[in-house]
């Protein structure tokens, strides 16, 4: 009996196994072929256009709303931690480091990925269990070309922009604080600012962003892409998209750390 069931135990953890890099070299296989085919025409610049003002401009509000109280928050928790040791100065370069290596790219990345990475998977999903996709390759249309590479191009172009806007934005927040809040000096604290920021603190940050974006619309696209089982699988390719999309932003954000900053 022990045997039968440790047996059912080790087929079950293999299946997992096996399912997980099976999953890992479709995915793989899917992000090959999209690179491949951003790189033959046709181009079809009015969906890139359409998904450049879907992710971008329609992701701005709620960048900017997350950059900002992010910005505000480090400003107060900077500054209590270092009033108990009466050293207020550096709050401005905490504020500026925090918002341009972490707090911007990584926030923005979560948000778009919660609204973008979900609607391309829902919208890719409708289209293949209504059997859309399967009328664009009969009319000899390569879907690749036509869904696929404009999403994953305007991610990338997109969230690097995102970002360099909530720099700006969530240094705003620190600054509001500090001024009239904390009640800094503005000239000393802009002064402080300027002199911390540095070319590589935003040049990590949008690298960052573009990575997460090629993560964010490749994710969306591919679970919805192979999605199946109706509308249960469509809500399905949804939920796998996001938190997919969530779980390998952080990881990959360490892994970009480490090879900006720890040499």
């Amino acid at each position: 009996m022990k045997s039968e069931i440790r047996w059912q135990f080790v087929d079950k953890v293999g299946r997992v196994v096996l399912n997980f890099f099976a999953a890992a070299g479709r995915l793989g296989l899917f992000a090959s072929e999209t690179l491949i085919q951003c790189f033959h025409r046709p181009f079809y610049l009015k969906a890139f256009g359409a998904q450049l003002i879907e992710i971008g401009f329609y992701s701005l509000p709620v960048v900017a709303l997350t950059t900002l109280f992010s910005g505000m928050v480090i400003a107060l928790q900077t500054y209590t931690g270092f009033s108990s040791f009466s050293s207020e100065g550096p709050v401005a370069m905490v504020v500026l480091i925090s918002v341009t290596r972490e707090l911007a790219p990584v926030m923005a990345g979560l948000m778009v990925a919660g609204r973008i990475g979900a609607s391309m998977a829902a919208e890719l999903g409708t289209m293949r269990v209504t059997e859309q996709i399967d009328a664009l390759t009969t009319l000899s249309t390569n879907p690749f070309r036509y869904l696929i590479v404009p999403r994953v191009l305007a991610g990338i172009v997109m969230l690097p922009i995102l970002v360099l806007i909530g720099d700006i934005i969530g240094i705003c927040g620190g600054y509001l604080i500090g001024i009239y809040k904390l009640e800094f000096n503005a000239s000393t604290y802009l002064m402080n600012t300027w002199t911390y920021l540095q070319a590589m603190d935003i040049v990590s940050g949008m690298t960052k962003a573009a990575v997460f974006g090629f993560i964010i619309t490749l994710l969306g696209c591919y679970n919805g892409f192979y999605s199946k089982g109706g509308a249960q699988g469509v809500g399905q390719a949804t939920t796998n998209a996001v938190v997919s999309a969530s779980i390998l932003i952080l990881i990959f954000n360490y892994i970009l750390t480490e090879v900006f900053f720890a040499l």
